[in-house]
This record gives C-alpha cells, sequence and structure tokens, in this order.
C-alpha cells in the first residue's frame, strides 16, 4: 500500500520523536496525541477528520438539528435555575464542525431570547482544522449580537464561569495509557520503531514496567485487583489519565453550574471485567472500525471507551458533585423528543392521502429515523450522560428536565 506524502511525513515525525527518547520508545499515550493532535500532521489538526455520513464516524449532531435544540432547552432551563446570570456561559468542548453550537445558539435565539441576550458561548477547541470548519458553519449564522468566542483553558480565569460546560464524544479520543497483564504483573504498552526497505517505517509494541506510577494507583484507587486470579495471561486494557487532569481542569474554572459530558463508555466494574480482555480501544477508517492503531496514521480516528465512575470520583475529589447519570434515549426524551416524534407522525398522517405530499412523506419518514437513532439503546440512545454541578442545592441540581422521567411516546 502506497503512503501519502502526509502520512509518510508523520509516520518520520513519529519515528524521529521514538529516536529521541533513551529507550528507543514512547508510551501509547504519547503515540496517540501525536498522531491526533500534533499541531501540524494530526488527525484532527489538519482538516484530515472526516465527520458525517460519508466520513470516518459520526455524531449525533448529524441527524439534524434536534440534538442540539434539546440541548438548548437543557441549557436554558439550567438559567433559570441559576436565577439568570449575565453572563450566562456555556463551554463547548471540542465543537466538531460546529454544527451543536449553530442549532444550540439558533435555537435560543429562537426561542429563549432573553437567555441568548445574557449568553457568552465559548468553544475549547485545539484542533486548528476543526477551529476553521467550525468558524465555516457558525460565520453563516448571521445572528445580531452572536456572543462567541474561542479560547483555550489557560486563558478562563479559575472560578469564573456560571453556567455550563459540556461535551459530546469528546473524551473518547483523549490519549489512552495502554496496560498489559505479563506474569501477573502490570505492564505498560510503549510504541518503537520498525523500519524495512520495502514498507518504509513502521511501528510495533513493547512491554516494560509502567512509565508513572499513577497507572498502578489508578487501578487501586478503582479497586481493580488485576492480580486476584479472574484476570488472564495477557488482559490488555487502557487507563485514560488525561480525562482525570481535564475534570479538575473544569472543576476550576466552574465557579456555579453544571458539567454536562455525553459519551460512549461504562461503569468501572463493566470497563474492567476479565472477559473484555482486548480493552476497547476502536480505530475509525471511512465508517469501517477496526483494531490497529498502526496504520492509516493521521487518516484514521482512535478512540477508547469512557470509565464513567473516574469521571465521578474524579468529579467529586476535585469539588463537583454528582447529580445525575442517565441514557441520552432517555434524557433526549425528557427533554422533548418524543415530542418531536409524536408530531411527525401526526403530520405522516395528515400528508400521506395527498399525493402533492408524496416528498413531504419522505421528509418526514427520514427525519423520524433520524430522531429514533437518537434514542436508539443499541446506538447513540445508549451513550451515557453524566450531570456534574457546583455550588448548588441537591434539590434544585435533580430537578433538572433532562434527568426526569420521561413520557414514553
Amino acid at each position: 500500500m502506497s503512503l501519502s506524502q502526509k502520512e509518510q511525513s508523520l509516520r518520520q515525525l513519529i519515528a524521529d520523536k521514538i529516536a529521541a527518547t533513551p529507550n528507543q520508545r514512547i508510551s501509547f499515550a504519547d503515540y496517540m496525541d501525536l498522531v491526533l493532535y500534533h499541531p501540524q500532521q494530526g488527525y484532527y489538526a489538519t482538516g484530515a477528520v472526516n465527520i458525517g455520513s460519508e466520513g470516518d464516524f459520526f455524531t449525533s449532531s448529524h441527524l439534524g438539528n434536534d440534538f442540539g435544540e434539546l440541548l438548548a432547552e437543557q441549557f436554558a432551563q439550567m438559567w433559570d435555575m441559576l436565577e439568570h446570570p449575565k453572563p450566562f456561559t456555556v463551554v463547548e468542548m471540542g465543537a466538531g464542525q460546529g454544527l451543536v453550537a449553530a442549532d444550540v445558539l439558533s435555537y435560543l435565539y429562537r426561542q429563549y431570547p432573553d437567555c441568548f441576550t445574557a449568553l457568552d458561548y465559548i468553544i475549547v477547541e485545539k484542533a486548528a482544522g476543526l477551529i476553521t470548519q467550525q468558524q465555516q458553519v457558525l460565520n453563516q449564522l448571521n445572528l445580531p449580537g452572536l456572543p462567541l468566542r474561542w479560547c483555550t483553558f489557560d486563558q478562563i480565569s479559575e472560578n469564573s464561569i456560571t453556567g455550563c460546560c459540556f461535551s459530546n464524544e469528546l473524551v473518547d479520543a483523549f490519549p489512552v495509557h495502554q496496560v498489559v497483564l505479563e506474569k501477573k504483573q502490570l505492564q505498560e504498552i510503549y510504541v518503537t520503531t520498525v523500519t524495512t526497505e520495502a514498507d518504509g517505517i513502521n511501528f510495533g509494541e513493547v512491554t516494560d514496567e509502567s512509565s508513572t506510577p499513577e497507572l498502578k494507583e489508578y487501578f487501586q484507587w478503582m479497586g481493580v485487583d488485576l492480580y486476584s486470579g479472574a484476570y488472564p495471561e495477557g488482559y490488555r486494557s487502557e487507563v485514560n489519565l488525561a480525562a482525570l487532569d481535564w475534570m479538575k481542569t473544569i472543576a476550576d474554572k466552574l465557579k456555579r453550574g453544571f458539567l454536562l459530558t455525553i459519551d460512549y463508555g461504562y461503569s468501572n466494574d463493566r470497563y474492567y471485567l476479565p472477559a473484555r480482555h482486548q480493552g476497547t480501544l476502536k480505530c475509525y477508517y471511512r465508517h469501517r472500525h477496526h483494531d490497529n492503531p498502526y496504520v492509516y496514521i493521521g487518516q484514521q480516528d482512535i478512540t477508547a471507551h469512557v470509565n464513567f465512575t473516574a469521571l465521578e470520583w474524579q468529579g467529586e475529589l476535585s469539588g463537583l458533585q454528582t447529580v445525575g447519570l442517565t441514557k441520552q434515549g432517555l434524557f433526549l426524551m425528557a427533554l422533548g423528543l418524543g415530542d418531536r416524534i409524536s408530531a411527525l407522525s401526526g403530520s405522516e398522517s395528515r400528508q400521506g392521502h395527498a399525493i402533492a405530499g408524496a416528498q413531504d412523506v419522505i421528509r418526514i419518514m427520514r427525519r423520524r429515523d433520524a430522531l429514533h437513532q437518537l434514542i436508539d439503546p443499541t446506538g447513540l440512545g445508549g451513550f451515557t450522560v453524566l450531570v456534574q454541578g457546583k455550588g448548588l442545592s441537591q434539590e434544585k441540581a435533580r430537578s433538572l428536565k433532562g434527568l426526569t422521567i420521561p413520557p414514553m411516546a
């Protein structure tokens, strides 16, 4: 397989990084960070990321405006619960192509103009390629007084945010350390260079002692006894230390309000099941998933499931309270998605008898299918929604509409 010039360049860059280390290797977390986020060559940084129905993967926002609009409903209620602060700061972390931001901003402008006027919408995005795509989408909104800006976490003061920080399918793309159980010892997986004249620069794996004591401490903290005899030789999994640092950073920035995290993942006891002996790492290339992170370098997404127990516990250590944990399908139904499905069914029955309305019926059926995909428990609807808070009374925090028991459509 011939490699593109861009991929060859990234392979050489990684090989140079490896050659510069004393042991001629880097942790898998460092490797994943380079292939996804290197500012000139990485998958997310260069614009190589291809999101959507024809791309490497798609997200809830690609199924129409409903996902972002229902999130906006929740943000508007949060603004009420926080007693109409001005500014009401909404921080979107990892905004993809900007579709959720566009839908949230447009909906608040139309339906909650007072909230929109109080709004300060911040996008925190480290990938230059995605920032360019976001600006192209959001510059087309043409909303008067658009309360939108991009900045880094370093540019946000501590205890300055009153509002909501949120992410959708972000934490799964944080660089993870990979570990393996060998001879009843926890070993870390490192990436090293394998060079052949025929194939150019390739990468392989070696194992050794952990690069940081935090890995063993993590399993102790999680209460996972890898040496109990239940875990097979060669048991392999991931540790997302970056997610813990991220959680602490947000807690430090948040003065009063909410943190909303939507992603795919498991609770701790399900994440580290002995039967899940190959971990959760997946690669996505042109809507096909596989488990080889050493091909299509810089051209494919690499992800790992999120340990939501770790996010909860780290949040509590950082001064956040756990407000609620639910599934995306239930969350969106509670915010009104069921009403939207019912309204579509009524429109279909009214227009289905008219020959002139055939195209409308097709459009309605496609939209109804998209709405059902948002709540499909085997797909996007099975994603976890974690809500954490700071500076809130328990009674007020638990009255969030998205955490109520939804009516069944």
